[in-house]
């Protein structure tokens, strides 16, 4: 059994919907599914660390936790990293490899969902960079553990959520501002009706996770907080009812610097093992 078979034969509804939705956004060349251009080239560090918390890459083995589309596995390989790509999207892996290829970089893609990580082996990363994806998933502290037992002590974990409120709320004002849509207290998934807009990936099945399961979960699972960033998407002067007019009310997204201890973390996920 290859590593993809293993996916499937574990695969259950919620993972099988956002890797359909995902192979669909990466054949129409979607937001989140576009490649490197050659400006992100000319200054990858720029595109992929803004904040300067990664320092050198050079040499050392780093995770792109749902991370595929062709844009942060080559960057970061073509910086001389050793890059793992994970994604639930075979159609976002295909991406990367195609930039691989026509660059001549070396990555590795494992077609996994982000909160089972059983393929890969305990500490073997020094750095992980996850783009916006716990969304995708029902419990984000099974995706902290995860990367807790896949990563080095002392290696650097930045990633970016969506913030809660950016979850509960629509793209379009009413007179009085904005509406609260969805219940911050929620179980199951968020609903489809308020999918319009980028603030959420149309097609895809997303779920809620309170500050405490996003802040609370990281320390938890061997994780030291170092820092916190909120990126500015907001436009004073912009357009009601446009992405920039909304950011300047609720910023969509959170991102943290965190460092991992060395405190001993076990996989929830069933170890993968091939067939002999």
């Amino acid at each position: 059994m290859n590593r993809n078979a293993a996916l499937s034969a574990h695969m259950n509804p919620i993972l099988e919907h956002n890797r359909r939705a995902w192979d669909e956004r990466a054949r129409q060349g979607k937001r989140f599914a576009q490649p490197a251009t050659e400006a992100d080239f000319d200054d990858p560090m720029k595109t992929m660390d803004g904040p300067g918390w990664l320092g050198e890459v050079r040499d050392k083995r780093v995770l792109c936790l749902g991370a595929g589309g062709g844009r942060h596995g080559p960057l970061l390989a073509n910086l001389g990293a050793c890059v793992t790509v994970v994604d639930i999207s075979p159609a976002m892996l295909e991406l990367d490899r195609e930039i691989a290829v026509a660059r001549g970089l070396q990555i590795s893609t494992v077609e996994a969902s982000i909160d089972d990580l059983s393929v890969l082996h305990d500490a073997e990363y020094e750095i992980v960079i996850q783009p916006v994806s716990t969304c995708y998933v029902p419990d984000i502290q099974r995706v902290y553990r995860e990367v807790a037992r896949v990563t080095q002590p002392g290696a650097i974990y930045s990633s970016r959520h969506k913030q809660p409120t950016s979850l509960q709320v629509g793209l379009v004002p009413v007179p009085a501002g904005f509406i609260i849509g969805e219940p911050y207290y929620l179980n199951g998934p968020l609903s489809p009706s308020q999918q319009v807009g980028p603030h959420r990936e149309q097609g895809a099945m997303e779920f809620l996770h309170r500050w405490g399961d996003l802040l609370g979960g990281l320390c938890q699972s061997g994780f030291v907080l170092e820092d916190v960033l909120e990126p500015k998407f907001g436009d004073p002067v912009a357009q009601p009812g446009t992405f920039e007019y909304r950011g300047h009310y609720i910023p969509p997204y959170i991102q943290f610097k965190a460092r991992r201890t060395d405190a001993v973390v076990k996989s929830e996920a069933e170890v993968w093992t091939p067939d002999v």
